[in-house]
């Protein structure tokens, strides 16, 4: 990850320490909201910890709704952080309790908002880091790169691993995106449960969309 300066690193605190809410969950395309604010979106693999990253970034505990059952974000979820930026929960990918025409109306409905967003600054992939990218992350990582959107890699769950395992994944991520035409060349490594790396990343999400606090 990028070195921050302690200006950039509180400046992504207040930032985030705004009232955040939730707008409005979009099941078709035609149902989302205006493209008036700067956006960045979150994608990953059912349980990879979407929510708990959204919730741990805003400081809240249910602003995202998380669920025991895999595959239960199947809209593209919309927050508002007091009318400076919105936060962008993508159907989760990777599940299997559902049909395959379910999943693909739902993985159509992320690529068409990747596709079409002007206003979308950048999606952060979510990777459980004990696991690193796997095979089926590779459709998504192909969908980013289609759609020509800037996305970065983030590892969650850093908190399960050993004392060094993150650094390493870290490296072996960077290293296998490094070919990736649309792929950020940094790899955040956080962990929710702990608060560690969402500092760095909310200065990060700061730098990407220039928004002030």
């Amino acid at each position: 990850m990028d070195d921050y300066d302690p200006e950039e690193i509180e400046a992504g605190r207040l930032l985030f320490a705004r009232q955040a809410t939730f707008v409005m969950g979009c099941a078709k395309i035609e149902q989302l909201p205006d493209p008036d604010l700067p956006e960045i979106a979150f994608a990953g693999r059912s349980n990879v910890g979407k929510s708990s990253l959204i919730n741990g970034l805003v400081g809240m505990q249910k602003l995202a709704r998380a669920s025991n059952e895999p595959g239960r974000t199947r809209e593209v979820n919309f927050f508002d952080l007091d009318g400076k930026l919105r936060l962008v929960d993508l159907p989760g990918y990777g599940w299997a309790k559902a049909s395959k025409a379910t999943v693909k109306k739902f993985q159509d409905l992320g690529r068409d908002y990747l596709r079409g967003r002007v206003t979308l600054k950048r999606v952060y992939l979510l990777i459980d880091a004990r696991h690193g990218l796997k095979k089926v992350d590779d459709e998504a990582l192909d969908a980013l790169d289609l759609a020509a959107v800037s996305y970065q890699i983030v590892l969650t769950k850093a908190d399960k691993l050993k004392k060094g395992e993150g650094e390493v994944m870290r490296e072996k991520t960077l290293k296998a995106v490094s070919k990736r035409p649309a792929a950020y060349p940094a790899v955040a490594l956080t962990s929710s449960e702990k608060g560690d790396g969402l500092a760095e990343l909310r200065a990060e999400i700061l730098r990407t969309t220039g928004v002030q606090p």
